[in-house]
């Protein structure tokens, strides 16, 4: 009743073992560190070690080992392991990181077309097209989020090949090639069966439940850009974000962190804007205000800062009064001296803002604003691209807060003066303006404030002298 396990059939090879399943057996962690501690192979019968009643049976001889042991895992595991076992680094002394990609040239794009022709040939399915073999290649950019790198997740590519194959088969018939349609089609319906949720937020924005304005101009009020990730599928969509500024000291304050609705990054970027303020306003004149930003009818958590540059422009609108165009959605964060930084996520956030762009009606002024340094990550739906070269939607890429703000208001942002002033009439003459208005508003207030306190404290100074006080004189 002794069978060979994995250990014996590898004897003298190697032995590649999944992390996972290894720590979720009982025993198979201690019984693998065993093996490269020893060098052999013992069989053992658990029951004798941690049965209730203890028993002795035979034992076969511990055999010699001569083999290479390998695990495969997430960086999660290894780094578990590294901390919880002292001995893991030991025995394990070679690791080796794989890349979830590749770049793109000439050569890995032939290398990906042999590995869909051996797919193909493994799995039994028709031959792929060279305009087939060219829409997964786009494919493989858009899902390494690159134009200038390659996915080698080789199940997702195995899946893509199935459906585009079953497409070919009830499309065409017997006896074909698939071709491009096949392979859209497939990605289409993938997407389609996973936007129940997607659909439901876009008839919300639709039927006017959650309002978004895409046409017009609005002061405090711009549109954002979010992704909800759902593991097996993601979406962008837009949220409009509104800012109101008034008198007072309490600086840059976010509903949604007051309530605990943000996480830390967020936060974050919301503390740089008012590091951006103080640069750019306060370096003569100390900064007095009080600002409120919020993500309108958001009823769930928030967290990055790719909103930290919208939130910027609509907290400018705000107080210059200019108006912001509302076809225009923004993504991006920011940093302390106005630089606009890449984000993550820009191709659902674009075409999830021309979803509802288009349900609502093109008008040609509308578009996403995004970091200059995110254009090489587009690999837009070809919905969006046929929309761009028709004129009906536009893409704009930006290196700065200045950039942005002229192209939402249509006013120059303004050159800074020695003396610390702006432009007259640009954007950051009309926002220092207002600051300097509630400056003064504040002094003004201030100052009444202590001289009506001082006029009530010599008020009850002379009622005090004239309430004689029992027992002076005495």
């Amino acid at each position: 009743r002794v069978a060979a396990g994995a250990f014996h059939r590898a004897n003298g090879g190697f032995l590649v073992l999944d992390a996972e399943k290894v720590l979720m057996n009982f025993m198979s962690w201690e019984a693998v560190k065993r093996l490269l501690r020893t060098g052999t192979a013992s069989i053992e019968n658990l029951g004798e070690q941690y049965g209730a009643v203890p028993v002795s049976s035979l034992r076969p001889s511990p055999i010699p080992m001569h083999l290479k042991v390998i695990m495969i895992g997430s960086p999660y595991i290894c780094e578990m392991l590294q901390y919880y076992d002292p001995e893991f680094q030991k025995l394990f002394k070679v690791k080796a990181s794989f890349d979830v990609d590749m770049p793109r040239s000439a050569a890995s794009e032939r290398q990906l077309a042999r590995c869909v022709a051996g797919i193909a040939r493994r799995e039994k399915l028709r031959p792929f097209g060279a305009d087939a073999l060219s829409e997964i290649v786009e494919w493989a950019s858009r899902e390494a989020e690159d134009q200038e790198r390659l996915s080698t997740e080789m199940g997702r590519l195995r899946e893509l090949l199935a459906e585009a194959n079953a497409w070919a088969v009830l499309q065409s018939g017997e006896g074909k090639r698939v071709e491009r349609e096949h392979v859209r089609k497939a990605i289409e319906h993938k997407r389609y069966r996973s936007a129940l949720y997607q659909e439901r937020l876009t008839r919300a924005f639709v039927d006017g439940t959650i309002r978004v304005d895409t046409t017009g101009e609005v002061v405090g009020q711009i549109n954002g850009l979010s992704v909800i990730d759902l593991t097996d599928y993601r979406f962008g969509h837009p949220s409009r974000i509104t800012a109101n500024v008034f008198v007072g000291q309490e600086g840059i304050v976010n509903i949604e962190r007051e309530v605990r609705m943000t996480g830390p990054i967020h936060n974050k970027g919301l503390m740089i804007l008012s590091s951006y303020l103080g640069r750019k306003y306060a370096r003569h004149m100390p900064l007095t205000l009080s600002a409120r930003i919020t993500f309108e009818q958001n009823y769930g958590g928030i967290e990055g800062d790719s909103a930290s540059s919208t939130e910027l422009y609509c907290l400018l609108s705000a107080l210059s009064g200019l108006p912001l165009r509302q076809g225009i959605a923004v993504t991006g964060s920011v940093d302390q001296f106005g630089n606009v930084q890449a984000i993550g996520g820009g191709n659902e956030k674009i075409e999830g803002f021309f979803s509802l762009c288009r349900l609502k009606g093109l008008t040609g002024d509308q578009g996403v604003m995004i970091p200059r340094a995110n254009v090489r990550n587009l690999m837009l739906d070809a919905g969006v691209i046929q929309a761009v070269h028709e004129g009906r939607f536009s893409i704009w890429a930006v290196d700065t807060i200045d950039e942005g703000i002229e192209l939402l208001t249509g006013t120059k942002a303004g050159r800074e003066h020695k003396d610390g002033s702006y432009t007259k009439g640009s954007v950051h003459g009309l926002v220092r303006a207002c600051l300097e208005r509630m400056l003064k508003d504040s002094a003004k207030l201030q100052k009444g404030r202590s001289s009506g306190e001082g006029r009530r404290a010599r008020e009850r100074g002379d009622d005090e002298d004239r309430v004689p006080r029992r027992g002076r004189g005495r």
